[in-house]
């Protein structure tokens, strides 16, 4: 049986090229796509392995990419990877089905770890049910404020819509948010709407 190939589509010639050679150095087959389109041209005849898509690319966006090849009955896991890590494109691409959300610039081994989990599907099952019930505990020590907070932030709300909405001063928000971030040990937004969908929060 072939090894599976790594899909990897973005339309950086120096990240694909870049990302290749990581792949070729830990022993993970890749082939490479410049653009969505170009993938789709020949996605219909996989049958293993996985992709790993940026997210905003020219004529055909990853999300976009995500949700043909699902019309299509295509099933490979995909791992996202985006320079612009905005919240509601992390919600949207957990919620397409994504595996893995990652934000560039990223560790090398973190973006290895994803590609070995959608490759392993048992492993991939097994590492998300650890991670979602730890992801699940660090959630269960926020305090009922911090929950609404959370909740603000994930709906993509700024710090002072959510203020008004609760009734209390953007400070108060910054704070809890604050509180939040140090409790789920989140490096930064997009890693704190992972956490929350991951754990079905």
């Amino acid at each position: 049986m072939s090894e599976p190939i790594v899909h990897l589509i973005d339309d950086d010639e120096a990240i694909r090229t870049a990302l290749g050679f990581l792949l070729d150095m830990h022993d993970l087959p890749a082939r490479t796509y410049g653009s969505a389109l170009e993938f789709l041209e020949i996605a219909d005849t996989l049958k293993g392995g996985c992709i790993v898509t940026d997210v905003r690319m020219p004529e055909m966006s990853g999300l976009e990419l995500i949700r043909r090849l699902k019309e299509r009955g295509v099933r490979l896991p995909v791992v996202v990877i985006t320079g612009h890590g905005d919240v509601p494109l992390a919600v949207e691409a957990m919620r397409a089905g994504v595996i893995d959300f990652i934000e560039k610039p990223f560790d090398d081994e973190v973006l290895l770890r994803s590609i070995r989990m959608a490759l392993d599907t048992k492993a991939e099952t097994d590492a998300h049910a650890e991670e979602r019930a730890r992801f699940e505990q660090m959630l269960a020590t926020l305090s009922g404020r911090e929950t609404e907070v959370l909740r603000g932030v994930i709906a993509g709300k700024m710090n002072k819509v959510i203020a008004y909405e609760l009734g209390i001063s953007q400070r108060t928000v910054e704070v809890y948010r604050a509180n939040v971030m140090s409790k789920t040990h989140a490096s930064g937004l997009s890693e704190l709407v992972r956490i929350a969908m991951l754990a079905g929060f």
